[in-house]
């Protein structure tokens, strides 16, 4: 008997100071007027995406003193953003990036609990940590924390949020619909809550919301993300650009949740991939190519370079060889708040392995950048596109993808208009949203359904 086709997931992350964008396109807009995050969110709505993500950026990035070339308009509040595209679509999730380093529980739960009233159950947060004390310099508690630290309060701050969402049980409370009065002893929203990070008792002030949680998404890589993922998130971002790669994640991951008490279908797994289509394979690849030699001008070679080597190589000519000196492995003082260094454990490892490339391939900078910084992309005329995506879905290297167009906002409507149709027409992604909250098109069960995972009253 064959085995029954996944279902797959699709979801958009809106690119704004990404990478991946290309502003010299004549049709980039802006990626902090409300109008290209509504277009955005509309595609994503009418192709019947799961979610619209978006990312965090608490301070503007740096490199070399200055402020980095794509963060010069700002970045505006991830919250805020995600408000208002709730008063302009109806079932589309609404996913955002909110640090567990800088942030308080009580604060956090009442706006992800508030986000997913006002949106009638499409809220979801991505629950991450800092990584670097010049995004600390922002807030009270510096950057201090390492890693094992920031995993340890990541922890206990979402269980904490966990709590306070869970404290106002419906079933509880009883009140005389005349006069407003309670009428039993509960006391709606009460918590207590002693632990190693945080020590908090009170009231909280949102009644339980449409999913009861919102959904929690995780993004680490590291072996304490991964394992935060499995016991505690939803879903969890991948990085990984081969078949092969994304088996072995995917794998090592879903084999994690048995011992949480998990199932694989309680944890999808969602890499980021960019896409470039054409009305042929040929035609898609040549406009691929130049796509991201548009992305990869020389001077952000250089800087890229700069990640790893962690100093000015502003000097060295982006269409020549690849620095003779070693990557200086001590603190970041180059590329600051940049969330490519995270990728890089090792610089002289990396560097060793970058020249075997560029010398076994007659790499520049410049190449050896544009071939080495690609995510998984999918290339191709719209059926080639659609073929992939469903076989990686369908050999278990991801349960969907959130896609990054490299136009703002409009890049993803060509995706919405021509590889979604052929996808339905598989019979391997919706036509017609299932419910109306983020937890029906993840096939998520309500926290309230599943053992162990509501809070005792």
């Amino acid at each position: 008997m064959s085995k029954p086709l996944k279902q797959i997931h699709l979801a958009a992350h809106f690119p704004g100071v990404n990478n991946t964008t290309v502003w010299s396109d004549p049709e980039a807009g802006s990626h902090i007027e409300f109008s290209s995050f509504a277009h955005f969110a509309r595609t994503a709505e009418r192709a019947r995406f799961d979610f619209l993500f978006l990312a965090e950026g608490l301070r503007l990035r740096e490199q070399g003193g200055k402020i980095y070339d794509l963060d010069v308009v700002g970045r505006p509040d991830t919250f805020t953003v995600l408000a208002a595209l709730a008063a302009v679509t109806d079932r589309l999730g609404l996913t955002g990036t909110i640090n567990s380093t800088f942030n308080e529980p009580y604060e956090v739960a009442r706006q992800f609990a508030s986000l997913d009233h006002l949106s009638g159950g499409r809220a979801a947060w991505n629950v991450v940590t800092s990584w670097d004390a010049f995004t600390g310099e922002n807030f009270r508690r510096g950057g201090f924390l390492p890693q094992e630290e920031r995993y340890s309060r990541a922890k206990e701050f979402l269980a904490t949020a966990n709590e306070l969402f869970d404290s106002w049980h419906g079933d509880e409370i009883v009140a005389d619909q005349a006069t407003g009065t309670f009428l039993s002893d509960a006391k709606a929203g009460a918590f207590v809550h002693t632990g190693r990070h945080f020590d908090i008792h009170g009231q909280f002030n949102v009644p339980r919301s449409p999913q009861g949680r919102p959904v929690i998404f995780q993004a680490g890589d590291s072996d304490e993300g991964r394992e935060f993922a499995a016991s505690s998130a939803d879903a969890i971002f991948s990085r990984y650009a081969t078949l092969k790669e994304g088996q072995a994640f995917y794998t090592d991951v879903k084999n994690r949740l048995a011992k949480y008490g998990r199932h694989h279908e309680e944890l999808k797994i969602l890499p980021a991939a960019s896409f470039v289509l054409g009305a042929t394979d040929a035609e898609a690849e040549e406009l691929a190519r130049e796509v991201r030699r548009r992305q990869v001008s020389g001077a952000t070679a250089i800087k890229h370079l700069e990640f790893v080597w962690n100093r000015d190589l502003s000097a060295y000519d982006p269409d020549g060889p690849l620095p003779d000196i070693d990557p200086d492995p001590g603190e970041h003082t180059i590329a600051r708040g940049r969330a490519q260094v995270r990728m890089y454990r090792d610089p002289l490892a990396t560097a060793r392995e970058w020249r075997e490339l560029a010398a076994a391939n007659k790499w520049s900078i410049r190449d050896l950048v544009i071939e080495t910084g690609n995510r998984q992309n999918f290339v191709g005329s719209p059926a080639t596109v659609a073929r992939t995506i469903n076989d990686y879905v369908q050999a278990d290297a991801a349960d969907g993808f959130i896609l990054v167009p490299h136009i703002t906002p409009t890049g993803l409507d060509v995706f919405a208009d021509q590889v979604v149709p052929l996808l339905q027409e598989q019979g391997v992604f919706r036509t017609e949203y299932e419910g109306p909250t983020l937890r029906d098109h993840l096939g998520l069960a309500h926290p309230d359904h599943v053992p162990g995972q509501r809070a005792a009253s």
